[in-house]
């Protein structure tokens, strides 16, 4: 707004007299719009950029509480202001409660006490201005930063391939001669990196990629999870027990990074001398969600550091090599797709992670039924 621009006030009223008598008091001042039903006062705000909205309680075809409920989320800008002539209290404190109006006025209005509620109600909308300004330039440095970490580590992978193909390439030919271990030592070092890299990718792909809600087969799904994995603990059991009775649909990109996680961690954080290592992971799914328990015996995890675990980097236990990401991650995808997760751990007895996953089934079946209607 420039300097030299007037507060653009909108008051509604059915009652000419006061439109006249608000233009007359405030003329000067404010840039004034006036109309006389809730219907005239949306043309205006279709048209016209307005700062503080006033509008009487009482009116025919529409209450002010009601006309800023419907004018809530086309124009949330401008700041909202009753004026009521009567003892409407419950209508009132029940439109300030849910963030319909910034306060009321009463009938008959005192010019210093409205003005300086106008003021009041601008310095608000300035003050809203300045920080959806910040967000919006905040979003954007977020989104440069996300574009450019993974535009550095899609590259890094790469001459990371090529170390790793060189060092294959010494092991196969014996060309090299090693008695201290020093390539088996960068070999474990390239491998960490390029997990690392790989997971800062899943990461940005789960935060960038929109949602796209297909049909999802668990028995397949998690086929595949498991096959990525088994190549890192071949001893261990896996038990599944999924029951899918119906269709289920969310965004199957993001629920696959959430289990990969998780049956990643089951296997990594297993106990070395258990003789019966196992992975338990029982799918219910019905009309509305997805129950889902992946369960291990391995070394669980301490009390103490149950409510840290979702953070990023945070590893509750050193002696297992990890990255403290993983678990981010699956927070970070359960929350798009609007699921939720809960843990429960015993220290050296195992750990179990229980998620509710939204079956987005129902709504396709709903709005179905509302095109044939």
């Amino acid at each position: 707004m420039r300097p030299d621009e007037k507060i653009s006030v909108l008051y509604i009223d059915d009652e000419r007299n006061n439109l006249l008598s608000f233009q007359a008091s405030f003329r000067r001042k404010y840039k004034i719009h006036l109309a006389n039903s809730a219907a005239e006062g949306m043309g205006m705000l279709n048209n016209e950029t307005v700062h503080v909205i006033i509008a009487d309680q009482r009116m025919p075809h529409s209450t002010g509480v009601e006309f800023f409920n419907i004018i809530r989320k086309a124009h949330p800008d401008p700041i909202r202001m009753l004026l009521t002539g009567y003892t409407d209290a419950e209508a009132i404190v029940d439109a300030i409660n849910k963030g319909e109006i910034y306060r009321y006025i009463k009938k008959p209005w005192d010019e210093f006490e409205l003005d300086n509620a106008i003021q009041n109600a601008y310095e608000i909308y300035l003050t809203r201005d300045k920080l959806n300004r910040k967000i919006d330039e905040l979003q954007k440095i977020n989104d440069e930063l996300n574009r450019f970490v993974y535009s550095t580590s899609h590259d890094l992978r790469s001459p990371l391939a090529s170390v790793m193909g060189i060092l294959n390439l010494a092991n196969m030919e014996q060309s090299v001669q090693d008695p201290n271990g020093y390539l088996g030592m960068i070999e474990t070092c390239v491998n960490k990196m390029d997990t690392f890299i790989q997971k800062i990718i899943e990461y940005y792909k789960s935060i960038r990629v929109d949602e796209e809600n297909t049909r999802i087969d668990f028995n397949v799904l998690l086929d595949e999870s498991i096959k990525l994995v088994k190549m890192q603990r071949p001893d261990i059991n896996y038990i599944l027990n999924i029951e899918q009775p119906v269709d289920f649909m969310n965004d199957a990109f993001r629920v696959s990074v959430i289990v990969d996680n998780l049956i990643s961690n089951a296997v990594k954080y297993q106990k070395p001398s258990e003789k019966n290592p196992r992975v338990e992971i029982t799918v219910q799914t019905d009309n509305d969600k997805a129950l889902i328990k992946i369960e291990d015996n391995g070394i669980g995890i301490l009390e103490q550091h149950l409510n840290n675990i979702f953070k990023m980097f945070f590893r509750s236990n050193h002696s297992v090599n990890g990255l403290g990401i993983g678990l981010y991650i699956v927070k970070e995808a359960l929350t798009r797709i609007g699921g939720d997760i809960s843990v429960h751990s015993t220290y050296g007895g195992g750990t179990a992670f229980h998620l509710e996953i939204p079956n987005t089934a129902s709504d396709a079946r709903k709005n179905a039924s509302l095109v044939s209607e």
